[in-house]
């Protein structure tokens, strides 16, 4: 599998991000937003940014619906229609001097935003429709690494479900989807609970402790009830001696079908229950694998050329051969277990990385419960993501300066991880469609040619910016801040029709 073309938009890649649906990439530049439409490469709006300085950019992103695009920046919070409409607003949310929010995103809807603040004080939800905003203290993950395990959104009702630690004891709170008061809370049975999470039907609100207590994971109604107490495979017996518990749980994540929840603890077992909350299937990551009809097993070989970069390839291994472990200066015991997996679009496939073989990627088939594909790299895996719509596909990005830029694709016909490359001063779209091996692809590819394409805007050095909105056929551009007014002593807010 090839590129059939690529684009190259200049701009740092942290500042040039594409929509959740895929068909969208807006790019930040010092003083305009671009919108580039990834089927035709055009350019479809431009929202300009006033020349104010407000200080570094801490937050650039869309909405859920990719509808709309939040700036932040300190303080204050922008967020403006695209690709279409005319909705623009700011929010300013004072902090203690010297500090910035701790993490922001999206709430349930694009009229919500959840901002944290530094060191945990609150979590701050606005109603950017109505302009009001709901302070909830004690949030207990508030960081950008951790936040998001801290509360969940309930897909059927948008209920929020939210993890609070107050007096030493986690406290779970259900709060409206209207107005975000509360409705009920309860302390759940955990002694330092980890996680918190709706399943992707709405039916179950799962806590889980932490490792350190053995593994737990809480199966409760939307009123607090338990419906299951999971201990892993555990005998019921052994519930009532600690020194039988578990490893504890160390991710748990939920197939997009509702179907599948895996549980990874710290052995090298993920443990796979179904929709009745019964453990399925156990995945065990053996020591030493095997090629065979059904399972590929590819190394990574560096090609080194005189004069030029090293460039990665890969080979099929013939014969059984152990994943490489930990790297001779890390501290093996306190790195074991499964901390990252991922189901595919499909819930068919799912991912994991063990942590003490951290330069290996596993590939499960969910249905047969077999191992589909082993990928043994050279350096430690740092990012995995499924394509979000297309099944079985998958990137994959390494650590290490020598793979700076360097991005992998796989997918089960494929005959290796495909390799593509990037650097820091550009962002890539490229077209995994081969339209001069693929009967008909040259109607889905949607570049025929390697195109480098200059912004209209030049790029500047400052990420220093305010916002403001115009269509893209408009040249008369409006400055947001020349209309703001002052609501009160926490919002700065304009609006207009919802889009």
């Amino acid at each position: 599998m090839v590129p059939g073309s690529s684009l190259h938009i200049p701009a740092p890649p942290d500042l040039c991000i594409s929509s959740p649906d895929g068909k969208y990439v807006a790019t930040l530049l010092s003083t305009t937003i671009v919108i580039r439409s990834v089927s035709s490469l055009g350019i479809i709006r431009t929202i300009k940014v006033p020349s104010e300085s407000y200080g570094s950019v801490t937050g650039f992103m869309w909405s859920p619906s990719s509808t709309r695009i939040m700036v932040s920046v300190a303080e204050q919070f922008y967020v403006v229609s695209a690709p279409s409409g005319d909705f623009h607003g700011l929010v300013q949310i004072p902090q203690p001097p010297g500090t910035k929010p701790a993490f922001a995103k999206f709430g349930a809807t694009d009229d919500e935003l959840c901002v944290f603040s530094p060191v945990g004080i609150k979590l701050t939800i606005i109603n950017l429709t109505l302009s009001k905003a709901v302070e909830i203290s004690n949030p207990k993950f508030f960081s950008t690494m951790a936040a998001l395990r801290g509360y969940s959104f309930r897909p059927t009702t948008r209920h929020l479900a939210l993890l609070t630690r107050t007096a030493g004891k986690d406290v779970v709170s259900i709060h409206s989807a209207d107005t975000r008061e509360i409705q009920r809370s309860w302390c759940p049975e955990t002694i330092d609970a980890q996680g918190i999470a709706w399943t992707p039907d709405g039916r179950w609100l799962v806590v889980w402790d932490s490792p350190a207590h053995g593994t737990r994971v809480l199966f409760c109604t939307h009123d607090g009830h338990v419906y299951k107490d999971w201990r892993g495979h555990l005998p019921h017996s052994a519930l009532n001696d600690t020194s039988q518990y578990g490893p504890g749980v160390k991710t748990l994540v939920f197939g997009p079908n509702g179907r599948y929840t895996a549980v990874a603890d710290g052995s090298n077992d993920i443990s796979i229950l179904n929709d009745r909350l019964a453990e399925e299937v156990r995945l065990h990551h053996p020591s030493t694998v095997e090629p065979k009809e059904t399972l590929q097993i590819w190394q990574e070989q560096i090609e080194l050329r005189a004069g030029q970069r090293a460039v990665p390839s890969f080979v099929k291994a013939t014969q059984a051969v152990s994943p490489p472990g930990l790297s001779s200066n890390s501290i093996s015991d306190t790195r074991h277990g499964c901390s990252l997996a991922k189901f595919d679009p499909s819930s068919s496939l799912l991912v994991s990385r063990l942590d003490d073989a951290p330069s290996t990627i596993w590939i499960w088939d969910i249905p047969t419960s077999e191992l589909r594909a082993v990928l043994m790299y050279h350096a430690n895996i740092t990012k995995v993501e499924w394509h979000p719509s297309q099944p079985e596909l998958l990137l994959m990005r390494c650590d290490g300066e020598e793979y700076s830029g360097l991005v992998f694709v796989w997918d089960p016909l494929s005959n290796g991880p495909p390799l593509f490359f990037t650097d820091h001063e550009k962002y890539i779209l490229a077209s995994l469609t081969d339209a001069d091996a693929d009967a008909g692809a040259e109607e889905a590819l949607p570049w025929r040619t390697r195109i480098a394409v200059n912004s209209h805007v030049k790029m500047g050095t400052s990420r220093d910016f305010d916002v403001s909105n115009n269509d893209a056929d408009d040249n008369n551009s409006t400055d947001m801040d020349e209309a703001i007014t002052d609501l009160d002593d926490t919002f700065y807010f304009k609006k207009s029709p919802i889009p």
